[in-house]
């Protein structure tokens, strides 16, 4: 069959191309600099970075699970604690608690937002749990008042997944330092995204920003003394650089997210379709643009044959992946993460997507219908 489209799901060419008079300078300045290890360009950035999340620190690690596995750890997490998850995320979420040793304990999300839902978390609060992990998916910032409230009510941590978030705000502040820690990647893919991995973790808190830089580096401050266990994560300075540039563009192109935003949700009202629900605290930023359909397969077959790129955000929930069958979830223990599994299907969206793609988009709909 005869594409009528060529509308990818998102175009990582067309970032490069925009940038690449300055994405260039600032790779040869690192290149001509000698300095390849952490240094001044991933100092920086850090700087940079946290001055954009209203927060008092950043600090720049190899991606974004380490990210969020550092931040665990810098809190307190430890082998034996309870971590609470979201049910409907990226695996990458859960992975980060037990590779500190710790166990998920899933909590399902509001079914309008995707995000974890606050008046659920209490009740799954044991005297193992450590640690609150809520998700800001698809870039729409999950409810943190509430969250945190709960949190400090049981004298607990928060460590925020902002992964797809950069940018976002909740109640008017960016998101980057509303609790203890906010981790970030910078995947190529992400709003702010580098050209391989990388990540980072914010926070208004000194001690933890200071924890995360012992632990990013062997557990050294100083050269050969080493204090604790660490790893080895540490952003690369080329990607520091590269992200430098496009943090200067990112809240441009961020706008021009929520334009393509806009216009699918004025072409594809009446479509039979689940939009996306935004709550009036919430300024998102279009990481994704998610709709739910019963015939989510054969729609997302439709799009195939029309060259139009979707993608499926995410097929299957983490606690029926293989990588937890250990855990013994029953596959219906999160029913409403399972229908999300089945019905989500992700269109196209991204700051060089073309103005025509969500009217496009419409139009196989409307094919489809009659």
């Amino acid at each position: 069959m005869t594409k009528m489209h060529d509308i990818p799901f998102l175009d990582l060419q067309a970032a490069y191309r925009e940038l690449k008079p300055d994405i260039d300078k600032a790779v040869a300045r690192v290149l001509e600099s000698g300095w390849y290890i952490l240094g001044p360009e991933v100092e920086a950035f850090e700087q940079e970075f946290a001055a954009y999340c209203q927060a008092g620190h950043a600090i720049g690690v190899g991606n974004g699970l380490d990210a969020l596995v550092l931040a665990l750890r810098a809190v307190g997490v430890q082998p034996g604690d309870e971590v609470i998850v979201p049910s409907n995320t990226y695996i990458a979420t859960w992975l980060a608690v037990t590779q500190c040793g710790a166990k998920p304990i899933p909590v399902e999300p509001c079914e309008s937002t995707f995000n974890i839902d606050p008046e659920r978390i209490e009740e799954a609060i044991t005297p193992l749990t450590r640690a609150i992990l809520p998700v800001h998916l698809y870039g729409q910032p999950a409810d943190l008042d509430p969250v945190l409230s709960v949190a400090r009510h049981h004298g607990l941590r928060v460590v925020e997944d902002a992964a797809q978030a950069h940018g976002a705000r909740y109640k008017g502040r960016r998101i980057g330092a509303h609790g203890d820690a906010v981790a970030w990647s910078f995947y190529p893919g992400k709003n702010l995204g580098a050209l391989g991995d990388g990540g980072a973790v914010t926070t208004d808190d000194a001690a933890i920003a200071s924890r995360i830089r012992l632990l990013r580096n062997y557990g050294s401050r100083e050269k050969y003394v080493h204090e604790v266990q660490g790893v080895n994560s540490r952003l690369d300075p080329i990607q520091a650089a590269v992200l430098r540039v496009k943090l200067r563009v990112l809240d441009s192109w961020n706008e021009r997210r929520r334009a393509l935003a806009a216009r699918y949700v004025d072409v594809l009202a009446g479509a039979g379709l689940v939009l996306p629900a935004v709550p009036d605290w919430a300024e998102p930023v279009w990481h994704l643009f998610v709709i739910r359909s019963s015939a989510r397969d054969a729609l997302k077959a439709k799009f195939d044959g029309a060259g139009i790129g979707t993608l499926i955000h995410y097929p299957i929930p983490p606690h029926v992946q293989q990588a937890y069958e250990d855990l013994k979830f029953d596959s219906q223990a999160f029913p409403l993460a399972g229908r999300l599994a089945e019905e989500v299907l992700s269109l196209p969206i991204g700051p060089h997507l073309s103005s025509d793609a969500p009217v496009a988009v419409a139009n196989i709909l409307e094919k489809q219908r009659t």
